[in-house]
């Protein structure tokens, strides 16, 4: 029977059915689960959370001294027959000022949850895709909010926690897609979860191979390309994975052309979110510091992967990614006309040539500028991007603070 009970009433043996409240609330990347030690308990004790529901089938229920001794104002535990329906939240957007706070609070939890889930599958233990869903429901309510905020923090890892911040990167990034794509809300949490777990067959990939600095041999690079597969078989364990994560762990370096792998698909033989997966997987991939190289400027990223339509991607699904993340995604550094540098902040909803600029450096004085905000779709506004910038042909530092500011200090990198 499952029953809502105050925190204060939980005990070690009783078995959580759910937490009641935003996951990033709690210190717990299981949603379920029984509670056996006591620096669990204190745990929970500790956090956010002031009520939760216990499931009485699988572990203790409340003491009868217990729910004796409460005070007249604390109401009766609720005994819950079935879940109420759920009506979804309406979301409203916001800035990327106002989201980046509480994005980098969530990356922040999502990376622990990552690792804790990574960690089990290499131990050989099924992935718990029920356990995994309030994750998934916390990076798509950030991405409704404000799509550049998550998205590009999460582009802002190190080498060293790549592999667990890409599954987060590629989950929102899928998300993201789904909505421009139209598709149903069902679909778009199955996106975003099969972009969460595409990549969970790495954990049988050694790290020497996975973190090398220099190119790989033909050998290891062979081993690399057992991922896909090894990462099917780690997630078909669990007999309740989708055949949507699993399609898309298993084929997401497939290529339009047939030159992928594992299995060499063409076109027609690769499902849509496949396709999808292949487009958010290589775009993060090449926005992202790694052993071996530094990240491409997020525009010019797009730049290139434009120009491999045809044979690594689907051309309709690619342009639904640009138009998902912009032709100029957050972080990038363009030219504007009067000679002014600046970073792109967010996109907004009149054209994708004129988001929002923070210039702060003049080409003409080589010399920075005070910071300014830019809003290109303005009217009146007589500015606009004439070209992209490489970071390196300037030899700027920290630009990204210009539109991160302080909140990606919460994301652990």
């Amino acid at each position: 029977m499952l029953k809502k009970i105050p925190i204060s009433h939980l005990r070690k043996g009783m078995f959580i059915h759910e937490f009641c409240g935003s996951w990033i609330e709690h210190p717990f990347w299981k949603k379920s689960f029984l509670v056996t030690s006591q620096e669990e308990l204190q745990n929970i004790l500790a956090s956010k959370i002031a009520e939760l529901i216990i499931d009485t089938k699988k572990g203790l229920d409340v003491p009868a001294d217990v729910e004796a001794e409460k005070p007249e104002s604390e109401p009766e535990p609720d005994v819950i027959e079935q879940p109420a329906p759920v009506r979804p939240a309406v979301v409203v957007p916001v800035s990327m000022d106002k989201e980046l706070n509480q994005a980098s609070q969530i990356v922040a939890e999502s990376k622990k949850a990552v690792i804790n889930m990574f960690q089990e599958a290499r131990m050989g233990n099924a992935v718990n895709v029920e356990s995994m869903q309030p994750l998934v429901e916390e990076i798509s309510a950030s991405v409704n909010r404000n799509s550049g905020a998550l998205i590009g923090l999460v582009r802002l890892k190190t080498k060293d926690d790549y592999t667990y911040m890409h599954s987060i990167a590629v989950c929102a990034l899928m998300i993201a897609l789904a909505k421009q794509l139209q598709l149903c809300d069902e679909e778009i949490k199955e996106a975003g979860m099969a972009g969460l777990l595409h990549d969970i067959g790495k954990m049988m990939i050694p790290n020497e191979i996975l973190n090398k600095p220099g190119k790989l041999t033909d050998s290891e690079f062979d081993n690399v390309k057992q991922h896909p597969m090894e990462g099917y078989k780690m997630l078909k364990r669990n007999s309740a994975m989708s055949e949507i994560v699993l399609d898309v762990c298993l084929h997401h370096h497939e290529k339009i052309d047939g030159s992928g792998y594992p299995e060499k698909l063409s076109d027609q033989k690769i499902s849509l979110m496949a396709k999808m997966g292949a487009v958010c997987d290589v775009y993060d991939a090449v926005t992202s510091n790694r052993a071996y190289k530094k990240g491409w400027c997020p525009a010019e990223s797009i730049k290139k992967m434009s120009e491999w339509t045809g044979t690594h991607f689907d051309e309709r699904i690619f342009q639904a990614f640009v138009r998902s993340i912009g032709i100029y995604p957050a972080g990038s550094l363009v030219m504007l006309k009067s000679g002014r540098l600046g970073v792109v902040v967010e996109q907004n909803d009149v054209s994708l040539l004129q988001p929002m600029v923070r210039v702060f450096f003049s080409s003409k004085s080589m010399s920075y500028i005070a910071p300014e905000l830019l809003d290109l779709s303005k009217p009146g506004q007589n500015e606009k991007i004439i070209s992209r910038e490489l970071v390196s042909k300037w030899g700027l530092k920290n630009i990204d603070t210009y539109w991160l500011g302080d909140a990606g200090a919460n994301t652990g990198r």
